[in-house]
C-alpha cells in the first residue's frame, strides 16, 4: 500500500481529443478466450552465469513461476525446478558454480526466503526462520560471500547478513536499530548507504562503517527530499544516487566520500528511475520513467558515448543486465501490447539474438491493442495522465462500453507495460481508461503530493473526469462505463460506487482497501520503517485523523452503495486482510445490490497462479457482460 508499491506495470504517443475520437475505418479483431491469453508467457529476471554461457530466469510456462535457464549459444531453454504449490523467482547463479539462488514465499503471504538449489537437484532454505523474510542484497566483489537482508532478530527492521558461499552460514554485518535501511554495499562489504524514511516524499541518507560502526549523515540537511543509493565505485571512493533536491524530477549525483563534493551526472526531464555500472564500470545504465515508459540509455563510460541498439519493431526495452566480462548483454523486450521476451546483445558486432517466445502463437499480434498517452483536464483544470486502450471495430456506428482503470499504490503508476487482463477485456470490446490520479509517481513532485490527506477526494475527481473525457469519444457508449482497479484501486473502485454512486454503472474491486482504519494499523510488522511516512500521508489512526479516515472509508458508508460490484481477494494477502472484502460485500448485500465475491485460499496481494487469473479474471468479463455491456438501461438503478 506504500506509495512504492507498484503492481500494475504498462509508453506510447501522445494523441489529442480529437485524434483519438475521430472516426476511422474500423475493422474489428478476432477474439481468443482467456484460457489463451493465459498461454502467454510471463518471464523475469535473466541472470548470467560465471562463464556467460547461459541465463538463470523465471516464468509461468508451467502455470506458475518456475525457474528455467537457455544456453546463449544453441538457445535451448530447460525447465529447473517443477513446483506446482509455490511461486520461485530467480536470484541468480551463485558465483563460480552452477548452484542457483531463488527465492520463494508460502501462498502470498510474503514471507520470502532465500533458497538454494544445488546442481545435484538438493534444496536448501537458506533463511529458515517462521516469520523471516529475506530479501537478497548482492556478493561482494571477491564473490566469495552472499549479502542478504532479514529481520529474524527483529519483525519490524531488516539487519545485513552475509553468508560465505559453501559454509552458508549467517553472520550479522549491520544491525538495524533506528529503521534504516541498507540500500547500497560497497564491493568489499565495509562501507554500507543508509537510507531512513521521514516521509513519502523525503527521506535522509547516511554512510555506515562497519569496521568502527561510525554512521554520518551524506544527504544535505539544509536540502530535504529524496535520496537513493544507486551503489558504490568500484574503489569505494564514490556514492551514486538519485535525488529530486531543488527540482521536480529525480536525477543522478556523485558524492566524493573524502570531500562531500556533489556533482551531477545524469539528469533528465523525467525520473531517472535507476542507475548502475556493469562489473568493472565498462558500462553504465541508466532508466528514464519518461510519460509511462521505461527509456533506457547505456554509456561506455571510457568514451561516454551511448551504445545504440538494433531496432526492435514494436519492442521497448525495458530493463537490461550486462554479463560478468561485460562482453553480452541481457536485454528485456516487451510492450503494452506484447509479453516481455529476452534478447542477447554482443557488445563486440552488435547483434542482437531473441532467445523466448512469450506470445501463444494462437493469438495474432495485430488483434491486441497497444496503449497511448492521453491526457486530460480534471475538475480543476489540473492535467491528468492517463494510458488508453480503445479496442479494434470501435467507431459511432458500432459504440462499445468502457472502464475507468485505476493502479495501485497511493502513489502507483499506471505505464506501458502489457497486462493480460487488459488485453482480455480490451480484445472483448471494452474501452480502457487507465488514469494517473494527482498523487500517482513519475510525474513530478508535486504532483505527486497532491493526494496527500485528500483520499478519495479529488484523486476520485480525476477518475471522474477521465469518465467524462471518455464519454466525449463518439464510439463510447457514454451510459455504460465503469471502474475497476486493485488495491489502492480497489479502494478508489469503492470510493466511487460509495462517494458518487451515481457515476458508474459497475465497480470491479481487486482486493482493495474498505476500512483504512483498519489497513493503517494492522501494516505487516517489516513495514515499520515506512509507517510513519504512510501515517503522515494518509492520517495515524491512532490519533484525531481517525475521524477523516472514518469518513473517507467505504465500509461505513456502504448504505450508500447502488451499482452491481465484483469483488476478488486473496485470503493470503498481509496488506489488504480478507475481512475487508468480506465485510463491504456483506454490507453491500444487505442494499440488495447484486455482488458476484470470489475468494483465492492460494494467493497474496497480487494473484500469480495461472489457474485463478483464468478463473478470476474470466468472470470480470462474465460480470461486465452481464451488469454493463448487455445491461438494460431501465433495468439499472
Amino acid at each position: 500500500m506504500s506509495k512504492t508499491s507498484i503492481f500494475f506495470i504498462s509508453l506510447a504517443l501522445s494523441c489529442t481529443l480529437m485524434s483519438c475520437g475521430s472516426e476511422e475505418p474500423a475493422k474489428p479483431a478476432a477474439q481468443y478466450t482467456i484460457e489463451q491469453f493465459f498461454k502467454n508467457e510471463n518471464i523475469g529476471n535473466g541472470s548470467f552465469s560465471t562463464d556467460g554461457s547461459r541465463l538463470l530466469f523465471h516464468s509461468n510456462k508451467s502455470g506458475i513461476y518456475n525457474l528455467y535457464e537457455v544456453d546463449l549459444a544453441s538457445g535451448e531453454q530447460r525447465q529447473v525446478t517443477r513446483s506446482e504449490k509455490e511461486s520461485f523467482y530467480a536470484v541468480g547463479y551463485v558465483p563460480g558454480t552452477a548452484d542457483m539462488l531463488y527465492s520463494a514465499d508460502q501462498g502470498g503471504n510474503e514471507i520470502s526466503h532465500l533458497y538454494l538449489l544445488s546442481a545435484d537437484g538438493t534444496t536448501r532454505d537458506l533463511t529458515p526462520g517462521k516469520e523471516e523474510v529475506a530479501n537478497f542484497a548482492g556478493w561482494n566483489k571477491d564473490k566469495t560471500h552472499l549479502f542478504y537482508a532479514s529481520n529474524k532478530r527483529n519483525p519490524q527492521f531488516f539487519d545485513l547478513y552475509k553468508m560465505k558461499i559453501g559454509e552458508w552460514k549467517p553472520m550479522l554485518v549491520y544491525q538495524n536499530d533506528e529503521g534504516a535501511d541498507v540500500a547500497a554495499i560497497d564491493k568489499d562489504g565495509q562501507q554500507l548507504a543508509l537510507t531512513k524514511t521521514i516521509t513519502t516524499t523525503e527521506n535522509k541518507m547516511f554512510l555506515y562503517h562497519v569496521a568502527t560502526k561510525e554512521i554520518k549523515e551524506i544527504s544535505d540537511p539544509a536540502k530535504p527530499g529524496s535520496y537513493a543509493p544507486t551503489g558504490f565505485s568500484l574503489d569505494g571512493k564514490s556514492l551514486d544516487y538519485t535525488t529530486d533536491v531543488d527540482k521536480e524530477f529525480a536525477y543522478l549525483v556523485r558524492y566524493d566520500l573524502a570531500t562531500g563534493d556533489r556533482k551531477t551526472l545524469f539528469e533528465a526531464k523525467w525520473d531517472v528511475m535507476y542507475a548502475y555500472n556493469s562489473e568493472n564500470e565498462k558500462y553504465r545504465v541508466i532508466a528514464v520513467n519518461e510519460d509511462g515508459k521505461n527509456s533506457l540509455t547505456v554509456l561506455d563510460n571510457a568514451s561516454g558515448k551511448k551504445v545504440d541498439f538494433p531496432a526492435i519493431p514494436d519492442g521497448d526495452i525495458l530493463a537490461v543486465e550486462i554479463s560478468p566480462d561485460e562482453s553480452k548483454m541481457r536485454l528485456s523486450v516487451g510492450s503494452s501490447s506484447s509479453p516481455n521476451n529476452l534478447y542477447l546483445y554482443n557488445f563486440a558486432d552488435g547483434s542482437l539474438k531473441k532467445l523466448t517466445n512469450s506470445l501463444n502463437p494462437e493469438i495474432a499480434p495485430e488483434d491486441l491493442v497497444s496503449g497511448e498517452v492521453v491526457r486530460f483536464k480534471s475538475f480543476d483544470g489540473l492535467e491528468i495522465p492517463a494510458i488508453y486502450y480503445k479496442p479494434k471495430g470501435a467507431s459511432a456506428s458500432k459504440k462499445v462500453p468502457a472502464l475507468v482503470w485505476v493502479h495501485g499504490g497511493p502513489g502507483g503508476q499506471s505505464r506501458l507495460g502489457y497486462f493480460a487482463l487488459t488485453q482480455y477485456l480490451v480484445n472483448h470490446g471494452y474501452a480502457i481508461l487507465a488514469v494517473n490520479n494527482r498523487g500517482s509517481s513519475g510525474y513530478g513532485k508535486s504532483f505527486f503530493k497532491m493526494d496527500d490527506r485528500n483520499h478519495g477526494d479529488k484523486d476520485l475527481k480525476d477518475c471522474i473526469w477521465g469518465k467524462k473525457w471518455l464519454q466525449e469519444q463518439n464510439y463510447i457508449d457514454g451510459e455504460k462505463i465503469g471502474i475497476i482497479g486493485g488495491s489502492y484501486g480497489g479502494y478508489m473502485t469503492m470510493a466511487a460506487l460509495t462517494f458518487a454512486p451515481d457515476e458508474f454503472e459497475v465497480g470491479v474491486n481487486i482486493f482493495g482497501v474498505t476500512n483504512w482504519l483498519r489497513t493503517l494499523k494492522s501494516i505487516p510488522p517489516y513495514w515499520a520503517s515506512f509507517r510513519d511516512a504512510l501515517y503522515t500521508e494518509m492520517g495515524d489512526p491512532y490519533s484525531a485523523d481517525s475521524v477523516r479516515l472514518h469518513q473517507i472509508s467505504p465500509l461505513f458508508h456502504a448504505k450508500q452503495v447502488k451499482k452491481p460490484l465484483m469483488v476478488l481477494q486473496g485470503s493470503n494477502d498481509p496488506r489488504v486482510l480478507q475481512v475487508e472484502s468480506d465485510e463491504i460485500v456483506a454490507a453491500v448485500k444487505k442494499n440488495g445490490v447484486t455482488v458476484d465475491y470470489m475468494i483465492f485460499p492460494d494467493e497474496g496481494h497480487g494473484f500469480v497462479k495461472k489457474e485463478n487469473e483464468i478463473l478470476g479474471y474470466g468472470k470480470i468479463l462474465t460480470f461486465l457482460d452481464t451488469h454493463l455491456k448487455n445491461a438494460k438501461k431501465e433495468m439499472k438503478n
